[in-house]
């Protein structure tokens, strides 16, 4: 009897400072006692220095914290952002795509919808291209369709927004991009002796796309196409309508330009 007594005190202080232990390894939360302004300053700074998983775990936890406010607000639009910058795309247009649903008339949706642009419009593919010499046309467009949708809303439903004119411009080069990968295409088929396909990918990026520079490449391949099908009527004509649009173009005596010149590149 006086060893089961034993045993069960033995048993009764393991379990006890096993709890203790337990208690004492439990993470402290050092924003217990942080007001929701002091929670967003924190995470602004993580933000402003490159801390993005630490912002965004502030920002979730002010989400929380100030439930209801525009500063909960808020702290979504920077969470995207945050996940954005870390390479998280997918992370950011979720998360604006639920503010978006859940605040429907935030003054901060031009915003939303301008970031979720920009997210998808992968602002980083000018450097990105410079090394690899890959450009926009060549890569999936329906990022680049989803980005321009983005930016098409917000100028239709915010067009005094601040967010505005550096939309429609991306608008412009998005455009530009799109008819290019139909042309990027067009090339493509006709190196391979596939002319009819080449002709109806140029053919597409004139119906769907107007004034924009890959035009006057897709007369040029149509030119080439029909010329190596033996379609001396249609190839003439296709000519004259390429040397009417673009009067200087260099194709009709240089020929294609080099690949390693991408079509967007100025400088």
């Amino acid at each position: 009897m006086r060893s089961t007594k034993l045993s069960v005190v033995c048993t009764s202080i393991l379990a006890g400072t096993l709890l203790l232990s337990a208690c004492s390894s439990t993470p402290i939360d050092p924003t217990a006692d942080w007001s929701p302004n002091k929670i967003y300053a924190e995470a602004k700074d993580e933000l402003s220095t490159g801390a993005y998983d630490k912002s965004v775990r502030l920002f979730e936890k002010l989400e929380g914290r100030a439930a209801g406010t525009p500063l909960a607000q808020q702290a979504q639009i920077d969470k995207a952002y945050a996940h954005y910058k870390a390479g998280e795309p997918a992370l950011a247009v979720a998360t604006l795509d639920r503010f978006m649903k859940l605040h429907p008339a935030s003054p901060a949706i031009d915003y939303a919808l301008y970031l979720k642009g920009i997210v998808n419009f992968n602002d980083d593919l000018g450097l990105f291209s410079a090394v690899t010499r890959q450009d926009l046309a060549e890569r999936d467009q329906k990022a680049a369709k989803e980005s321009f949708e983005s930016f098409k809303e917000l100028v239709a439903r915010f067009p005094a927004s601040r967010y505005a004119p550096d939309a429609a411009a991306r608008m412009n080069f998005i455009v530009n991009s799109l008819a290019q990968s139909e042309v990027h295409v067009a090339r493509y088929y006709y190196e391979r002796g596939a002319y009819l396909a080449a002709i109806n990918r140029s053919q597409t990026a004139i119906r769907d796309y107007s004034g924009v520079p890959a035009l006057e490449d897709a007369l040029f391949i149509m030119v080439k196409s029909y010329d190596a099908l033996g379609m001396t009527d249609l190839r003439d004509d296709t000519q004259r309508v390429l040397a009417k649009n673009y009067p200087q173009t260099p194709y009709l005596t240089q020929g294609f330009k080099p690949k390693n010149d991408p079509w967007w590149k100025i400088w």
